[in-house]
């Protein structure tokens, strides 16, 4: 951290100020469409891990959950790695033009999904699925942050909500429509692939599953490459980020991004939320299929998750901020996740399987509270410290592979791993919500 902090200090210093803006209302209002219409890609392109896991599990013929968990570690490391240089690249494009080149990146990733397939190469899907990564997270670092600036910044909450709703129904309908196309009939494949005596015919069973995943990316490539061209062309404004004024003297004083302690808790706060919710939308089918549900069943568990996140999101639009706050949101949000993890641990089957799916509902409104609560008073540090939150989605990619490692130890199991690697979570992000978002702030 302290040699990436030596690497950009010199952006840090030059970064200017940002301060929250109000469009004319017909602007604003072709504003949150287009941005909707992009948190809509994030989410579709997202939750359509919880259907890969499976997918390249038996197309692959990987040995172990903990192999097909670097599913999620590829794509969300992106988010780690590139997280920061999002932002020192926004710096010279812009806005719109980020947003552009990141559906163009998004579109290239799925395009190496073909040649992945063709050769079943577990490597090559994992290269395609952190480029997508690299992508969105140049349109994540661009995107949150003009919406919370969009407008006062306590409404923010509300307006992420508003994108929320556009990000869950699409990643409710993506595991649903691809795994439609590619696991249709897997458990009686599975059961052909394990039980044939002939290689030649394993080869030929497996290509043919492996060539189901083509058709969808190739459309998904078209339609992201035409999006980066719509939105290049589009009438969304550029909102000035570089002018004087917004930040107070205190922030003013202030060198580095470091010197915001509620943003650094904000980060860490950000990384356990992702890591608790990419183990509820994604883990959830592997936490059943080690209960002995078939594939044909566990598929749709991704779906459930997200329509009770979408259910989330639509009480935080008509909540936040007319009856709650958003720190408030935030609270009640890790309490009901601490209440469900502990439900889930305490029950079996698909008593489990619904409280699981039930932290949906927990976590809908925290990425629309943390992200506002971490960002809110950084002045001209603001794309700066938006860039080391789009950082901690790594959460996504190192929990869910921690889960994946202690859940077949004899020692640990299934559900009391899931409960060590989300209960720890949850009890954080309360303190955060509590007292964390307020360290080194002047409120």
């Amino acid at each position: 951290m302290f040699s990436l902090y030596c690497r950009f200090k010199q952006f840090y210093n030059m970064s200017q100020i940002a301060i929250p803006v109000t469009l004319p209302g017909r602007r604003s209002n072709n504003a949150i469409v287009i941005i909707g219409a992009l948190f809509f890609i994030f989410g579709f392109t997202t939750w359509l891990n919880g259907i890969l896991i499976p997918f390249l599990k038996l197309t692959c013929q990987l040995k172990s959950d903990v192999q097909a968990f670097f599913v999620t570690f590829a794509f969300y490391m992106s988010y780690f790695l590139l997280g920061v240089p999002s932002s020192l690249l926004l710096k010279k494009t812009g806005f719109k033009n980020g947003m552009a080149l990141g559906l163009l990146v998004m579109a290239i990733g799925s395009v190496i999904f073909v040649p992945a397939a063709q050769a079943r190469s577990f490597p090559l899907f994992l290269f395609g699925l952190f480029v997508q990564g690299a992508g969105l997270t140049l349109l994540q670092t661009a995107s949150n942050p003009y919406v919370s600036i969009l407008g006062p910044i306590e409404s923010a909450a509300r307006r992420i909500s508003i994108m929320g709703i556009c990000n869950k129904v699409a990643g409710a309908l993506s595991p649903l429509i691809l795994g439609a196309l590619v696991l249709k009939g897997a458990s009686e494949l599975e059961t052909k692939i394990n039980t044939t005596a002939s290689t030649a015919v394993k080869e030929q069973l497996l290509d043919a599953m492996g060539a189901r995943i083509i058709p969808p990316y190739i459309v998904m490539a078209l339609v992201l490459a035409g999006l980066a061209l719509a939105i290049k062309l589009s009438s969304l404004p550029e909102i000035e980020v570089d002018r004087p004024g917004g930040s107070t003297k205190a922030e003013s004083s202030r060198t580095n991004i470091f010197q915001f302690p509620h943003l650094v808790l904000g980060v860490i706060c950000l990384f356990l939320y992702v890591g608790v919710e990419v183990m509820a939308g994604d883990a959830i089918g592997t936490y059943g299929r080690a209960m002995g549900m078939s594939l044909d069943t566990t598929r749709y568990f991704t779906s459930c998750t997200l329509a009770a996140m979408l259910l989330g999101y639509i009480v935080g639009i008509f909540t936040i901020p007319k009856y709650i706050s958003q720190q408030a949101g935030l609270k009640i949000s890790a309490i009901v996740g601490i209440l469900f993890t502990i439900c889930a641990q305490l029950t079996t089957g698909y008593v489990a399987i619904s409280f699981i799916a039930l932290l949906g509902l927990a976590n809908a409104l925290m990425w629309p509270a943390i992200f506002p609560l971490a960002i809110d008073g950084l002045g001209k540090f603001t794309k700066t410290g938006a860039g080391l939150l789009i950082m901690g989605i790594a959460g996504g990619a190192l929990i869910p592979l921690i889960y994946g490692s202690l859940k077949d130890h004899p020692a640990i199991g299934n559900s009391l791993s899931f409960f060590l690697c989300t209960l720890p979570c949850y009890l954080y992000i309360l303190y955060y919500s509590i007292f964390g978002y307020k360290v080194g702030r002047s409120v």
